[in-house]
């Protein structure tokens, strides 16, 4: 059985109180020069800046790798309380800035996840940030300690061991009493394995252990104040950094953000499963909600589900799915099954891309047809070859037994150390289903992808994982991105987080898909500007995505990692001037492996 490894993750994260760690207010600290009036401001706490400021900056071997870039790995403390003890190797990768004359410094990048690859995310910028970032900025990104090119967490000692615990998660979400407690199985194998295989490093991969690495690495690129743009989760890491190190960064951007306190979990909190703390099903169905309306009013000729009402063509397909999962036979692919997770699934993965209000209303009208006997055969056979092309694709994503792939266990390294979550693994079911009455559709999915974390079986901790304060006085102002129809990073945690910060500004987006970066000129000019030159756009901005779903003829919808893949399989750095992608971010709960192919 295939093992699903990216169709599990989401959003939340910290841990236990760091002893010590409150940050101490400064006097009047005056801001960089040309970014402002002095202002009263927060800084490092005196425990805080032990750790990090007693290991020595690290001296980067750099080499050049990948045509255009260079790279180097790095020992960092596996505990800053026992700098001079373990180590695990971090990864590193820099594209040098094209005017170094006038370099301003180094841009620090983080794709998401958490476990998303820095590395990866550095490598492709000269095909998404904007060529002014590209000429006054070496951009540098990290692999976070446990992921991609950096020492690799292992919860499993072998390949079979990793399959046979994962079983039960081969499925977008649990959907029939059997797949419940199948998952609920694998959820407590997995939080077994990372609490005894997976240690010591699964449980120091906290959202806090990862600032703390990159202070220690902007020291190592010569920086005196830190440059980052953190993309969904890396939003969490941005808000870690700002509050854990108010006065030593010089710009940090977070697009696609997801509110720090609703990540940890304080309070009666704790005892919640994060998605209803955070929310991300209820900015998914809003945007489906949203895709429907403007769908009726643009009319058959530019939605086929206009023809009556597109939300109730929705509701029943996803009825006709819950009742019995369509079977396809095809003589290349096999029986290919769609079931309503897998529906729900392909649903939510479209919705990460601007465009993929086409793929949503085209796939709802695909299997509308499907499902229902009475359908003439010409447009059964086109709406067969439409979803055939799905599962295709589907199949070419889909993780396969070798090498281990530890791409689920680096998100749940992060969340569950980090993150409270409640104590039982038996109590998700019923926990998804009151979160999918709340929020229809995506509630289960997104309530699910936590399981693992039940603290009665995992029970790995870290004593240095940071929950608070997120509401520090920071020394340079932090931007702040927020787009309305984000489907897994719920615009309401831009709004919330920005509240707490003093010294924010919020930048909101009428934009689609997962981020804002790249959406606009608007959006992607104003995060540029304040990078480069602290410039803030005005309070109360809002920009509008280039792509509406129905105003024009839809570009394609396609994977943000495949055409991450596709940018780099050449290696050679485009030129200046050429268009540019959106950037390959990783989001919380990437949704592949559905419309499975046996």
């Amino acid at each position: 059985m295939p093992r699903r490894t990216r169709s599990l993750a989401a959003a939340g994260i910290a841990g236990v109180l760091l002893a010590g760690s409150a940050v101490t207010p400064a006097a009047a600290a005056p801001s960089p020069s040309g970014w402002g009036r002095p202002v009263v401001t927060d800084r490092t706490s005196p425990a805080e800046a032990r750790r990090v400021d007693r290991v020595p900056t690290p001296d980067l071997d750099w080499y050049a790798c990948y045509d255009y870039a260079e790279c180097a790995t790095v020992r960092l403390p596996l505990d800053y309380d026992r700098p001079n003890g373990a180590t695990t190797e971090v990864a590193l990768l820099r594209v040098k800035a094209r005017d170094q004359q006038n370099r301003i410094g180094s841009l620090f990048l983080n794709p998401g996840g958490p476990g998303g690859s820095g590395t990866d995310i550095a490598l492709a910028a000269p095909y998404f940030l904007s060529d002014s970032l590209l000429d006054r900025f070496d951009v540098v990104g990290v692999d976070p300690r446990g992921v991609a090119a950096s020492e690799q967490v292992r919860c499993f000692p072998s390949v079979k061991d990793q399959t046979r615990a994962y079983a039960g998660l081969n499925v977008a979400f649990p959907w029939t009493r059997a797949e419940e407690q199948a998952y609920v199985a694998s959820s407590e194998a997995v939080g077994r394995g990372c609490s005894t295989t997976g240690r010591p490093l699964s449980g120091a991969m906290s959202t806090a252990e990862v600032a703390r690495d990159m202070d220690v690495l902007r020291r190592a690129v010569g920086d005196r104040k830190l440059t980052f743009l953190g993309f969904s989760y890396g939003s969490a890491l941005g808000q870690y950094y700002a509050n854990m190190f108010p006065d030593r960064f010089r710009a940090l951007v977070i697009d696609g953000v997801l509110d720090p306190q609703a990540w940890v979990g304080r309070g009666k909190a704790r005892g919640e499963v994060q998605e209803d703390r955070l929310r991300s099903a209820q900015g998914a169905y809003r945007a489906l909600r949203e895709i429907m309306t403007r769908c009726d009013a643009a009319g058959a000729d530019a939605c086929p589900l206009a023809a009556g009402d597109p939300m109730a063509s929705f509701e029943l397909v996803a009825q006709r799915l819950r009742a019995k999962p369509l079977v396809i036979e095809d003589p290349d692919l096999g029986s290919v099954t769609v079931s309503y997770a897998d529906f729900v699934g392909a649903t939510l993965g479209a919705l990460y891309d601007p465009a993929g209000y086409a793929q949503v209303v085209g796939l709802t009208a695909e299997l509308l047809v499907l499902t229902d006997p009475q359908a003439v055969t010409a447009a059964r056979e086109r709406a067969r070859a439409a979803v055939l092309r799905l599962a295709a694709q589907a199949r070419q994503q889909r993780a396969f037994d070798f090498p281990y792939d530890n791409s689920l266990e680096t998100f749940l390294g992060v969340d569950c150390t980090d993150g409270y979550h409640p104590a039982d693994a038996d109590s998700w079911p019923a926990r998804a289903a009151r979160a999918d009455r709340r929020d229809p559709y995506f509630g289960r999915l997104w309530a699910w992808a936590t399981s693992p974390c039940a603290r009665d079986t995992w029970t790995v901790r870290d004593e240095d994982a940071y929950t608070g304060p997120f509401d520090r006085r920071t020394g340079a102002p932090v931007l702040v991105v927020g787009n309305y129809w984000d489907p897994a990073t719920n615009y309401r945690g831009a709004v919330s987080s920005a509240r707490l910060l003093p010294n924010s500004r919020l930048l909101s987006s009428d934009s689609w898909g997962h981020t804002a970066y790249g959406t606009s000129a608007c959006a992607t000019g104003a995060i540029d500007a304040y990078l480069i030159s602290g410039a803030l756009p005005a309070r109360g901005t809002v920009c509008t995505g280039d792509v509406q779903p129905f105003a024009d003829p839809a570009p394609p919808a396609t994977d943000r990692a495949e055409r991450t893949k596709s940018a780099l399989a050449g290696q050679v750095a485009p030129r200046r001037g050429e268009p540019k992608r959106l950037p390959p971010v990783v989001p919380p709960l990437p949704a592949v492996g559905t419309l499975t192919a046996r």
